[in-house]
C-alpha cells in the first residue's frame, strides 16, 4: 500500500538519511552558507532568500534539513539592512544558484545540475525568489509566508510557466503583510496555494529575534515541520523526480496541518502589491 499523505509528511518532517556538510559562499566571493549531502554528483539544488532584516543562521535547522534529503540547500546572507533591495537580493540568488552549478563543492565529491535548481524564499525573500527564478529559469518555485516586494513579485509571476508552491499563514493570510493571494493568482503555470493551519509568517525562522522579543512574532515548532515538510516533498518531486511525493505537487491534495486555498478564494483577496514590503 502506497504511503498516504499524513504518512509522507510525517516522514519529511524529520531530517533525511545523508549526512550534512557545511560550506562557505564568501569563498566564491558571496557572503552566505550552503548545506549540503555528503557526497553526489548531479545533485539537486535549491538557493533560499531570507526575510527582511534576517539573517541566513535563522534559518539552519530549514537548510540542513533540505540537505539531509539531498537537496544541496544555498543562502545568500546579503541585503539585510532596513533599505534592502529585492532586486539585488534577487540577482544574488542567481549568483549563488551559478556558484552552485560552476564549482565542484566540498572536497571535489559533490556537484550541482544545473537543471536541477529551484528558487524558494521566505516573506520578502520570497519575492526576490519569484523574481530571481524570472530571470535565471527554474524547474520550481516556492514562496513561503511572502510579503510584498517593490517591484511586485506578481509582474514577473506572470511570465513562468513552471510550478510554483506559495504558503501562507492562517493567521495572517489575508494581511497587508501577506501577498500569497495575489502572487498565486498572478503566477503563469501551475500553482498550489495552502495555508498552514495556526502558523504566522513569522514563524518559520528560528531562535530568538528582535521583533519576538518585543511579542511581534516568534519561531513556530509546529510551523517549521510542517513546512520544511511540504517544501522537501515538493522539491524531491520536482528536482529528483521522486513519484512517490507527487502528493507535495499535486493541485487538490489534502495534506494535514494545512488547507488548501481554492481559486475562488484567491480572486477575492485583497490586491497589497502596492503596500510597503515587510518580512
Amino acid at each position: 500500500m502506497a504511503p498516504t499523505p499524513k504518512n509522507l509528511a510525517s516522514r519529511l518532517s524529520k531530517r533525511g538519511p545523508h549526512p550534512v556538510l557545511r560550506g562557505d559562499l564568501a569563498l566564491a566571493g558571496l557572503p552566505g552558507t550552503v548545506y549540503t549531502p555528503a557526497s553526489g554528483f548531479s545533485l539537486p539544488a535549491v538557493v533560499f532568500g531570507h526575510a527582511w532584516m534576517t539573517s541566513t543562521e535563522r534559518y539552519r535547522d530549514t537548510l540542513i534539513h533540505l540537505a539531509s534529503w539531498g537537496i544541496v540547500a544555498a543562502a545568500p546572507d546579503t541585503q539585510r539592512s532596513p533599505i534592502a533591495s529585492h532586486l539585488a537580493l534577487a540577482a544574488d540568488l542567481r549568483s549563488a544558484a551559478e556558484i552552485c552549478t560552476g564549482v565542484r563543492l566540498g572536497s571535489g565529491k559533490i556537484s550541482v545540475a544545473p537543471d536541477r535548481v529551484a528558487f524558494a524564499g521566505h516573506a520578502m525573500g520570497a519575492g526576490a525568489a519569484v523574481i530571481a527564478a524570472a530571470e535565471h529559469g527554474s524547474p520550481a518555485v516556492a514562496a513561503l509566508f511572502p510579503a510584498p516586494t517593490a517591484p511586485p513579485a506578481e509582474k514577473y509571476a506572470a511570465h513562468q510557466s513552471g510550478p510554483a508552491l506559495v504558503l501562507a499563514g492562517a493567521e495572517d493570510i489575508d494581511s497587508m503583510n501577506c501577498n500569497a493571494r495575489s502572487l498565486a493568482e498572478a503566477w503563469g503555470g501551475q500553482v498550489i496555494l495552502r495555508s498552514v493551519d495556526k502558523a504566522s509568517g513569522s514563524g518559520l525562522t528560528e531562535g530568538r529575534a528582535l521583533f519576538g522579543a518585543l511579542g511581534l512574532g516568534g519561531p513556530q515548532r509546529r510551523t517549521q515541520h510542517v513546512t520544511r515538510a511540504l517544501l522537501t516533498g515538493y522539491l524531491l518531486y520536482h528536482l529528483s523526480g521522486a513519484t512517490e511525493y507527487a502528493p507535495f505537487a499535486t493541485p487538490g491534495v489534502e495534506i494535514p496541518h494545512t488547507t488548501l486555498v481554492s481559486e475562488e478564494a484567491e480572486t477575492e483577496g485583497p490586491d497589497h502589491t502596492s503596500q510597503l514590503p515587510r518580512g
